[in-house]
């Protein structure tokens, strides 16, 4: 007899079209009827959508409900958590997810009792493969999900074990129609003949006919749906009527039933939109959020927690709670919603302003430490104080700004160095001083802002002083001149007819980067092109180059072209605006490495922007970050009837994090995007998706996705929703780095990512210029001076080990460091770190497995924090 397992739950988007106010508005009654029915009806119980944020929310403007909610929870009635917020999978950053993970567990144990330790994501747009390992870190070991599966060609059954890229495993249990699936509304209780024999009975057969399963889950709830009232008497009348028989039941128990079973396994990602849209093209919609997430990731990951470490080295306070606020302001805008943009303008204002306060919060907090440091060092006016926050060694280049009376100025003690003024603030005279003997006024003289490029060798995880003085002034070059290419040693970058050329010994690879437009029918979920055109190349006209010096050169090529200015002129055949942009090629002649920077201003509409890269004609293999490793990807083929087997086409364009590595004929490429999250790929080119603009937040009958409009905007008693924003409108910057690869190891790819993303951290006392940092001067001086040392190195790591983070402990004077083994081999760190160390995991609970890291893993190690002098 086939069993189904009734779980009655509400999937609660914190904001999509409308507002987290609004959601709380709406959690006011609904999460209290929910407490009430479970008072009343003991056999009942409610899975709150697997957030802990929702629930914190409504006990903010409920405190007295808390006792209740507390009880409920502990006697498994009412379950909470993992999550703070429903991550999106494929988009954050790894250390996003397991901090999601991490706040909304700990947040859940302590405010509530208990966390539902199931990865309970029942509405996000696809998974990448890494998620069972990522589950795994915070104890997790079972996901249930919608959207992805495909029961044909990946998996014969909706039950099924998860593999990682390594040997991490996850119970996995999808409902292909939605946690909709058992939905009992009014209108399914009043005819509940037609909802049994037309819907509820089909979906549990469906569910027992893929993989012959005899216990099936039936979700039960809709977005923002009370819980259903009376559930037992329900229960009764279906199972007076229905084939199956029906029991009460929650998904922690559901797993216990599937941990008995003899489950298929299966490994990769998450991505086929068999039974329901995952959104594959949703990866360049509103790139303004995405390009905002990824870089406050990169600084609270690079900057403000090793920061941290090295304050609390030193006597210097902080407290973790402010961490703790920091990462909530940024998990907040990374449900699949807010992060893949599909949100109302109303959302994305609000979405920007929590990345606004994460900003202010992010720079706060560095700005506290560096000053504090600074003044403890009795820093000089011609002292830097440069950080390393990395626990492995640098050589390399810092960009660091410096203020300065003079624009010529000469760094003591470094390998190189190039000094270009940024701006010049000129003599103002009548400034007014507080002096001893009361206000004086005095004229202030000119100075500058610098900005250089030092070359450097810098000890782990720590900071040294470097000093600069002044330097006579030297003859002005000129830096410009008419040469078309920028070159060093074989590798060369050259403008010709119109096309940039990579020259790389005597192979010549024409055409190497250009830059494509398309119109863009779509919405803020997808990106869909117009029937009949063609994606253009966009011409570059001219070229300059600029040599900085010896070292630092740049191609800077530009274009314009007249464009339609919106979808209706697109439609029509008119291209009536203007639409100019520039691209640049910087090359560091020490390193050999170059990067791209874009640059436009975008006043065009409805359309699609892509950079195409050129390996030589021919592709032989693509290699992709994601979270927690690095994949191979391959292009499947998209039979012409797709539209019979999905619900919007199989496209094969594809997420990724940080990295592309691409094989062409005679050479390997990596790329490292900052920000960029969307690439496609031919037998001949690589695609990286720069911006797809639209005004629309949900339209139907698109190219790739026929029938209903996604947003519901053409749902009964629905409007469509403008969303001018979503145009992206005004200057955009996106920077890529490149380099060559004799091997392309995962391992080695990698410890390249973490070289591609390094930081730049420095201070320097500020006397001319008291708002170069918005707190700097209202950071007073303390009394009580620390005595620390004017050079610190705190730990040392191996430099071929990848380290995924490093923040401050719970404890006291003790830090963590997270390490990637991503090889296929064990690693062992033993001899690897200048310290002592203790195996935990994501919670800081002793582990005994000692210094040894399975292969495509994480393992989490626990250091004490101290100077030694």
């Amino acid at each position: 007899m086939v069993k189904a397992h009734l779980v009655n739950h509400t999937h609660w988007d914190r904001e999509w079209y409308f507002t987290v106010m609004d959601s709380q508005v709406l959690a006011d009654q609904v999460f209290t009827e929910i407490l009430e029915e479970l008072e009343t009806h003991p056999e009942a119980n409610f899975c709150l959508d697997g957030q802990t944020s929702i629930l914190d929310e409504y006990a903010n403007t409920h405190p007295e409900n808390l006792d209740r909610i507390r009880e409920l929870v502990k006697d498994e009635r009412l379950f909470v958590g993992p999550w703070y917020t429903q991550t999106d999978a494929l988009i954050p950053d790894a250390e996003s997810i397991l901090r999601n993970l991490y706040i909304g567990i700990t947040e859940a144990n302590k405010k509530y009792g208990k966390a539902m330790m199931i990865g309970y994501l029942p509405d996000t747009f696809g998974f990448n493969a890494q998620m069972p390992m990522l589950l795994n870190q915070a104890g997790i070991d079972s996901i249930l999900f919608w959207r992805g599966t495909n029961f044909d060609t990946q998996v014969s059954s909706p039950y099924f074990r998860w593999n990682s890229l390594g040997n991490d495993e996850v119970i996995a249990a999808n409902f292909p129609f939605g946690y909709f699936t058992g939905q009992i509304g009014l209108d399914a209780k009043e005819k509940m003949d037609s909802f049994i024999s037309d819907r509820y009975d089909p979906n549990i057969k469906f569910l027992h006919e893929h993989g012959n399963n005899n216990d099936v889950l039936m979700p039960s709830g809709i977005d923002q749906m009370n819980i259903v009232h009376n559930i037992a008497e329900t229960v009764k009348k279906i199972n007076e009527q229905s084939s199956f028989e029906t029991k009460i039941s929650t998904y922690q128990e559901f797993v216990d039933v599937l941990r008995t079973k003899d489950l298929p396994g299966y490994s990769g990602e998450l991505r086929l939109p068999t039974y329901s849209r995952i959104h594959r093209t949703i990866g360049s919609v509103r790139q303004s959020i995405k390009k905002q997430n990824f870089e406050i990731e990169q600084k609270i990951l690079k900057r403000v927690e090793p920061l941290m470490v090295i304050a609390e080295s030193a006597g210097i306070k902080v407290g973790k709670g402010m961490l703790t606020l920091l990462w909530k302001k940024l998990l907040e805008s990374q449900a699949h919603d807010s992060l893949g943009g599909s949100v109302s303008d109303n959302v994305a204002e609000d979405i920007m302003h929590r990345f606004k306060e994460a900003n202010e919060l992010a720079d706060g907090i560095e700005n506290l430490i560096k000053k504090k440091i600074g003044d403890s060092l009795k820093l000089g006016d011609n002292e830097l104080l440069l950080f390393n926050t990395t626990p492995q060694s640098f050589d390399g280049f810092k960009k660091v700004s410096i203020m300065a009376r003079s624009k010529n100025i000469k760094f003591d003690n470094v390998e190189y160095q190039s000094v270009k003024v940024e701006k010049h603030y000129p003599m103002r005279k009548h400034v007014l001083k507080m002096t001893e003997k009361g206000r004086e006024y005095f004229d202030e003289p000119e100075y500058f802002s610098l900005i250089c490029k030092i070359k450097v060798q810098l000890k782990p995880l720590g900071y040294t002083i470097i000093k600069f003085h002044d330097v006579p002034a030297k003859s002005e070059e000129v830096a410009n001149n008419t040469d078309n290419y920028i070159a060093t040693n074989d590798l060369k970058f050259e403008f010709t007819n119109g096309k940039i050329n990579f020259v790389n010994g005597d192979e010549v690879i024409l055409d190497f980067i250009s830059l494509l437009d398309s119109g863009n029918d779509g919405d803020t979920y997808d990106y869909s092109p117009i029937q009949g055109e063609k994606e253009s190349v966009l011409p570059f006209t001219e070229c300059r180059v600029i040599h900085e010096d010896e070292v630092f050169e740049k191609l800077i090529v530009s274009g314009e072209e007249f464009l339609p200015g919106t979808l209706e002129s697109r439609l029509s055949g008119k291209r009536d605006k203007k639409f100019a942009y520039q691209l640049v090629i910087s090359l560091n002649k020490i390193s050999q490495e170059f990067s791209f920077k874009v640059i436009f201003n975008n006043n065009i509409e409805s359309h699609r922007l892509r950079l195409r890269i050129n390996p030589n004609n021919e592709i032989l293999g693509i290699k992709a970050g994601i979270q927690g490793g690095i994949i191979n990807v391959t292009n499947k083929k998209v039979d012409e009837d797709w539209q019979d087997k999905f619900d919007e086409k199989p496209v094969n364009i594809y997420n990724f994090d940080k990295l592309l590595n691409v094989n062409g004929r005679n050479n390997s490429f990596s790329f490292f995007p900052k920000g960029l999250k969307e690439f496609e790929f031919d037998n001949r080119y690589l695609y990286l998706t720069l911006l797809a603009t639209t005004g629309q937040l949900g339209k139907p009958n698109l190219a790739w996705r026929p029938g209903r409009a996604s947003g519901d905007t053409t749902n009964e008693g629905h409007i469509m929703m403008p969303t001018p924003m979503a145009q992206e409108k005004g200057n955009w910057e996106f920077t890529i780095g490149m380099k060559l690869n004799k091997i392309n190891a995962d391992s080695l790819l990698s410890r390249e990512i973490n070289g591609a993303f390094d930081q730049s951290v420095s201070y320097q006392k500020q006397t001319l210029n008291l708002f170069i940092n918005r707190l700097d001067n209202k950071i007073w001086p303390t009394e009580v001076s620390l005595q620390i040392p004017r050079s610190l190195s705190l730990v040392a790591i191996d430099n071929d080990v990848v380290v995924s983070s490093l923040y401050p402990s719970r404890e006291n004077e003790k830090y963590l460091i997270r390490i990637l083994n991503d090889s296929d081999e064990m690693l062992d760190v033993a001899n690897k770190i200048n310290s002592e160390i203790e195996r935990v995991d994501l919670f800081e609970n002793k582990l005994n497995q000692g210094t040894k890291i399975m292969p495509h893993t994480f393992a989490t190690f626990k250091l004490r924090n101290m100077i030694n002098f």
